[in-house]
């Protein structure tokens, strides 16, 4: 997309729930609160125009069906404030969403899939800019020049994860398709004193290396001292992945795909052998809890962790082995126990950052990999009456170190990928030099 590319916004308001909603203070456990410094995570959904859809993506039905469901999920509609004693919560206070109305008379639909990848400047055409940044979520509907739309959101993430999120937008969807037939699934639950730490909060020693970060990050430069890493897309076909999961010993999707992106970006780097690399990546905690949390728990429901090895162990060693690390890590987090210790730690971290401006900006060091997943997400559910969308990624993702990894068609998969420019192709050439042999051995 050229750097002369304009997106015209020419509507902004705020969208309020429908009718009366719970006005309070909602108070944050400690996974909310160790995101407050994160900020928002950008999305957009881009959909295809079709001439027999009438009224394609109505602004009028968006907004009242918007309204609708902000009603059972009101935190959304409320603002990021501080309670008397100084502890950051979400004022319910019903002021309603961001909602932005923009046209591009230089994009079409097209644009996306001759070059997928995230970039600051897709994020600045598509997604919101949030004004206030107390602002809850934000939404931007951009009408492109060939009659598609892309659909942007911006929800702050001390507010809900992805699981969350994609529960709003599949019940706001619900509503704008099937109106008064529409039916909310599974209701959200606010009761985010489910997540509270103990008091006294019990932190156990040997469990804090798999939640800790003491990451000291790095200006978005490479070694050349270029700015900003560069970022690309990688498609693993379906044939592809069930080969790489027989490679690694029938390993589940998530462990097989994160085993083989340590590994090449170990490679690509040209790590030394005896140097300590760690995998960071999140663990839905909502079923592994006892007792579980409801169904419909509306929040964070994540924690991170982190994978430890040795370079050498998972540059040398079989796939298998290294999938199996990653395996193992979260099965640790089976223990009751060990979940509750993070949640304490959780508390006393947030405790600690309060409202200080992010850490969390800038490259990983070279030693790190951070992996979100998003396979099970229903990233391409959201269906508001008009057709599902063509495609759904993040709007950002320009720090090296960072991966994404999305479901792709065909039971494939999708690898965004940020790292130093230079070291990305070298990134390529091994990853599709380890699935030609996965392949390889998978026939024999």
């Amino acid at each position: 997309m050229g750097s002369g590319s304009a997106v015209r916004v020419v509507e902004s308001c705020l969208v309020a729930p429908s009718d009366e909603t719970p006005r309070r203070g909602l108070w944050l456990s400690p996974l909310d609160l160790v995101l407050v410094n994160r900020g928002y995570t950008p999305l957009v959904h881009v959909y295809g125009a079709s001439d027999d859809v009438a009224g394609f993506f109505d602004v009028a039905r968006l907004k009242e069906s918007m309204a609708k469901a902000l009603v059972p999920f009101y935190p959304l509609a409320g603002r990021l404030a501080l309670d008397p004693n100084g502890r950051v919560e979400i004022d319910c206070n019903a002021e309603g969403a961001l909602f932005l109305v923009a046209r591009s008379d230089d994009h079409t639909v097209e644009d996306f899939f001759s070059d997928p990848s995230p970039s600051p400047e897709l994020t600045k055409l598509f997604a919101p800019r949030v004004q206030p940044p107390s602002i809850m979520l934000a939404i931007q509907v951009t009408f492109l020049r060939c009659g598609g739309v892309v659909f942007g959101t911006a929800v702050h993430h001390a507010v809900v994860d992805g699981s969350s999120m994609f529960h709003f937008t599949r019940t706001w969807a619900s509503y704008c398709r099937d109106g008064e037939a529409a039916v909310v699934e599974v209701p959200p639950c606010h009761d985010r004193a489910l997540l509270r730490a103990r008091s006294p909060p019990v932190i156990h020693p040997e469990t804090v290396p798999m939640f800790s970060s003491n990451l000291t990050m790095h200006d978005c430069v490479d070694r050349s001292g270029k700015s900003v890493p560069a970022t690309e897309v990688f498609t693993i076909s379906g044939d592809q992945l069930r080969a790489l999961k027989r490679h690694c010993g029938g390993a589940s999707t998530f462990c097989a795909v994160s085993a083989l992106v340590w590994r090449c970006v170990c490679v690509a780097r040209g790590l030394d052998s005896d140097a300590t690399t760690r995998l960071k990546f999140r663990v839905d905690i909502r079923r592994r809890l006892t007792p579980p949390l409801p169904d419909g728990y509306f929040g964070n429901g994540v924690v991170n962790v982190f994978a430890t090895a040795s370079v050498k162990d998972v540059v040398s060693g079989t796939l298998a082995s290294v999938a199996f690390r990653v395996k193992a890590t979260t099965e640790r987090l089976n223990d009751d126990e060990v979940l509750r210790s993070a949640v304490d730690y959780f508390e006393t971290t947030a405790a600690e950052k309060g409202m200080r401006a992010a850490e969390d900006r800038g490259n990983l060091p070279e030693t790190e990999v951070r992996i979100n997943s998003w396979f099970h997400m229903p990233m391409y559910d959201t269906d508001f009456g008009w057709g599902k969308p063509r495609m759904t990624t993040r709007a950002e993702a320009e720090r090296a170190g960072w991966v994404y990894l999305l479901a792709a068609g065909g039971g494939g998969a999708r690898v965004l990928l940020s790292l130093e420019a230079a070291t990305l192709s070298k990134f390529e050439v091994v990853l599709r030099r380890v699935l030609v042999t996965a392949s390889e051995r998978a026939r024999l």
